[in-house]
């Protein structure tokens, strides 16, 4: 990590909370731009996808700004990416929303679709079933709770690691009528389903975890 926090650029492509990931990440300790431009995103230490929004809306806001090349390039070098709500959702394969399909980013395979719960959206406070080892829930209580803004979330996991040298994805669920995936460790890749910039002191410390692995 370079200096004593890091940089970590806010990727700007119209679809997030821009502003309240900034402030939460200079609470956690990083220093911060928000920026949607090509080669700031690159050279940073740590990119963080927010998402607000429908996922094919936030898919063509993404690619507007070169979004999907700035992720998969970054990846393909190692260096840390963070993904939250729909940041999130669009780095699986597709979306389906009100009957309309798209495509997603395809780092991980799996759907985003309806949560099927009494309740939704899913509004609120949550507990989260932390994966076993995981370095993003670290020092934080197994009644530890974030909160949530989404009606829609991927239920399956498929993704192992083919590689036994190679650690397995590390993930961590909720639920709210059934689980559904909360959170995934891979390798350079980072996500929650959850706000963290909205989370309180427990989401300060999540991106604390997160911003000491750059």
């Amino acid at each position: 990590m370079s200096g004593a926090a890091g940089k970590v650029v806010v990727l700007d492509y119209g679809f997030g909370n821009v502003r309240s990931a900034e402030r939460a990440l200079a609470r956690a300790g990083a220093e911060v731009e928000i920026t949607g431009d090509y080669d700031r995103a690159m050279a940073a230490d740590g990119l963080l996808v927010p998402g607000v929004g429908a996922f094919a809306a936030c898919i063509a806001g993404l690619r507007a700004v070169r979004g999907d090349w700035i992720i998969g390039r970054r990846l393909a070098g190692g260096r840390p990416v963070l993904g939250v709500c729909v940041g999130m959702q669009v780095l699986f394969s597709r979306g389906v929303e009100h009957g309309e399909e798209a495509e997603g980013l395809d780092e991980w395979p799996g759907t985003v679709g309806p949560l099927r719960a009494d309740v939704v959206p899913h509004m609120g406070w949550n507990t989260v079933r932390a994966a076993e080892g995981s370095r993003l829930f670290a020092g934080l209580d197994a009644d530890s709770r974030y909160y949530f803004v989404h009606s829609y979330a991927v239920h399956e996991w498929s993704l192992e690691s083919a590689n036994p040298a190679l650690r397995p994805p590390k993930v961590s669920w909720a639920t709210h009528g059934e689980p559904f995936v909360a959170a995934v460790e891979n390798g350079p890749l980072w996500a929650t389903q959850f706000h963290p910039e909205k989370s309180g002191d427990v989401g300060a410390h999540l991106l604390r975890n997160w911003i000491e692995t750059l």
